[in-house]
């Protein structure tokens, strides 16, 4: 990516002045994309708009609790869906193509758009006219030879003068694609070979879901309501077949279930001039139940877990447009959160006691907010805010505690342009993490064996961010930009031992203070002057270096589970002559390890790399074909256990599990109905 920006700059070979841009751009920040842009790629949904948005990379947004400050950096007629669990990539897929009167990328900030912390947002603009319009698609996923998955879509939007709604329905099936088939070995202390086996496995899921949306007038404001139900069916199945020492099988079993239910709504109406409240309700729950069995030779373990958590979401905002480029917002957020976890762990028929196995964790969280975006010039918006933050939580059963947590979140951001074509961006933040629910709960890692306790006692990860972007666009369409982020983190999350009577135990912890640095390059390369027409190469990467002490050794280490480096690259050309379009998507294989206090893991996805092409049989009927995973990669894991803690004793024996999932084909059509 380095590269890439040296190469931006090469071929940049007309002046900035000669580049064109968009009218708006210099007085608002804003870049519109309208649909006649688009329409020589000829997409079908939102979603394929924005995968070609010159500048911007998709961030899906945070699965944190509660609504203030989780969203991702796309915005549907300037506001946040109030959503949940249903994705922003399903939500953007729902919206056709032909309903999108244009797309506005925002950068650094402009009057009534909250930014959401973020630097670039784009704002997807909908015609507010239109009849009813269905989308149908159908369509199979080749496994391999023997396994076929196949998935069923209906989708369906509609307007009748001002009232407007949605909805979905989705069910399928598929395979996970984290390891199938492949050797296990294990070495001890000195390199030599414990056991030598083949692994044979496939993890199958079944899901479903219905989504809906209603939109109507109401009492001088706007009304939006809408409902998700998702259903979700796991199997695991995987056998290990020993041929070293000894012929042998260890057979692991499981099962996993999950139903999750929703219900969002949103109130807007002006109640001053250039003053706008917004009320926000979401309520929902998940009930998540697993259930795994492994039998070897010498033993026998069940591990069950059942998970229930409710959250229920108010929000109130004023929303004030001061005028001369300024806007104001204030608003108060409460969310009432529940989790009830009971897990079990037998061995051998005996029980083990586990650290936190059964809790109930409660919390009440308030968060006052404060913001406002000032562009006091054509080339400079500065926007800044300030948040405030209370929680109480309390757990019972097997650990009884509660405790108050407090912050100060302050914000503040500029965006100067220093050309029509260059711009400069810098952010100074606080940022508060949020507690894992996931973190209160004891939990066991499937076929490894491994045993991770709950710990209702730690507190959030803070850290002082500090970022600076440089941005510049070159031959109309290409961007390239560059941030550097460094990060002071306090109260690390990571990992540390639990001592009970019954053994000890890895478990999530505060281990003090770190720090993480990141240098990202993303670039959006239109390759039209190389003469590959209407053909654009898109891309993001990551270097990442974090540093922490380790609990158990007392030295400096990398933070657990963070990859040092990640990238993403798409190659696409439509081809309108054919009604077609094609392109290859490539992904890193991110490496992650995680420091337990008597075993190091770590995990190393291979480069994944998939090819498609896409047919507009007619204006209303699309064909996709997809070879996935091109490179027949899968995921190594190395497990280096020890006889106790890593500090005082010595290597036990290194598992190394590599495990290849294998080619699939993806088939899809898609026909729209009305419109």
């Amino acid at each position: 990516m380095l590269v890439a920006l040296a190469l931006a700059a090469a071929l940049q070979s007309e002046p900035a002045s000669a580049l064109p841009v968009a009218p708006a751009e210099a007085t608002t920040g804003v870049t519109s994309f309208p649909a006649v842009f688009f329409a020589p790629l000829q997409p079908t949904t939102a979603l394929d708009m924005l995968e070609r948005l010159p500048g911007l990379a998709l961030d899906k947004g945070s699965s944190q609790r509660g609504f203030e400050g989780g969203g991702g950096n796309v915005l549907v007629d300037g506001l946040r869906p109030t959503s949940k669990t249903d994705t922003l990539e399903e939500i953007l897929r729902r919206i056709p193509a032909g309903q999108v009167l244009r797309i506005d990328l925002i950068r650094g900030g402009a009057p009534g758009i909250d930014m959401q912390g973020k630097s670039v947002i784009a704002n997807v603009i909908r015609s507010q006219t239109g009849g009813l319009q269905t989308m149908v698609s159908a369509g199979a996923n080749r496994i391999s030879a023997d396994r076929w998955a196949q998935f069923f879509r209906l989708e369906s939007n509609g307007t009748i003068g001002k009232k407007a709604w949605e909805v979905s329905a989705r069910f399928g099936g598929w395979s996970e694609d984290d390891g199938d088939d492949g050797p296990h070995v294990r070495t001890g202390p000195t390199g030599n070979l414990i056991s030598r086996s083949q692994i044979v496995s496939q993890t199958p899921n079944l899901n479903g879901s219905l989504t809906a949306a209603y939109q109507q007038p109401l009492m001088g404001g706007t009304f939006r309501i809408n409902g998700r139900v998702f259903n979700e069916k796991k199997k695991t199945q995987e056998d290990d077949l020993f041929s070293f020492p000894v012929a042998a099988l260890t057979q692991t079993d499981g099962l996993a279930t999950g139903r999750d239910y929703e219900l969002g709504g949103r109130y807007t109406r002006p109640i001053a001039e250039a003053t706008t409240l917004e009320l926000v309700g979401i309520r929902q729950t998940s009930d998540k139940t697993s259930d795994f069995l492994t039998r070897a030779p010498t033993s026998t373990d069940r591990f069950t877990l059942g998970r229930k958590t409710e959250e229920t979401i108010g929000q109130a905002v004023i929303k004030r447009d001061l005028g001369r480029g300024m806007s104001a917002e204030v608003g108060v957020e409460g969310a009432l959160n529940r989790l009830e976890s009971q897990t079990r762990l037998v061995r051998n028929l005996i029980p083990v006691t586990l650290p936190a196995a059964n809790v109930v964790v409660e919390e009440t969280r308030t968060e006052a907010f404060a913001k406002s975006s000032w562009r006091p010039s054509d080339r400079l918006s500065l926007d800044g805010g300030l948040r405030f933050e209370t929680s109480d939580l309390s757990s019972s059963g097997d650990l009884n505690l509660s405790k108050s947590l407090s912050y100060f979140k302050p914000r503040i951001g500029a965006s100067w342009a220093a050309s029509p074509t260059t711009e400069f961006r810098v952010r100074f933040e606080r940022v508060v993490g949020q507690l894992k629910f996931d973190d209160f709960v004891a939990e066991s890692a499937v076929n490894t064996g491994a045993v991770t306790a709950g710990n209702p006692a730690i507190t959030p990860e803070q850290a002082w961010v500090a970022e600076a972007a440089i941005e510049q666009r070159f031959w109309k369409d290409g961007v390239i930009t560059a941030t550097v982020r460094h990060s002071a983190l306090s109260d690390v999350i990571d990992r540390a031992p639990v001592f009970t009577t019954s053994g000890s135990f890895d478990a999530p912890a505060n281990i003090g203070e770190g720090k993480k640095d990141e240098l990202i390059v993303s670039l959006s390369l239109p390759l039209d002057r190389l003469g590959l027409e209407r053909a654009q190469i898109k891309g993001q990467g990551t270097y990442r270096k974090s540093e922490v002490t380790d609990p158990t050794l007392g030295t400096l280490r990398e933070i657990s589970n963070l990859p040092p480096v990640e990238w993403d690259a798409t190659f696409s050309q439509a081809l309108p002559a054919w009604n077609s379009s094609w392109g290859i998507e490539a992904k890193s294989g991110a490496r992650n390890s995680s420091y337990r206090f008597n075993e190091v893991f770590t995990t190393k996805q291979n480069t994944y790399v998939k090819a498609f092409y896409e047919w507009r049989a007619s204006p209303d009927l699309s064909w996709r074909i997809e070879v996935q995973n091109m490179t027949q990669g899968g995921m190594r894991s190395t497990r280096t256990a020890y006889a106790g803690s890593r500090k005082t004793t010595g290597i036990a024996f290194v598992d190394d599990r590599d495990l290849a999932f294998g080619r699939t084909v993806f088939v899809r059509f898609r026909k729209t109905l009305g419109g």
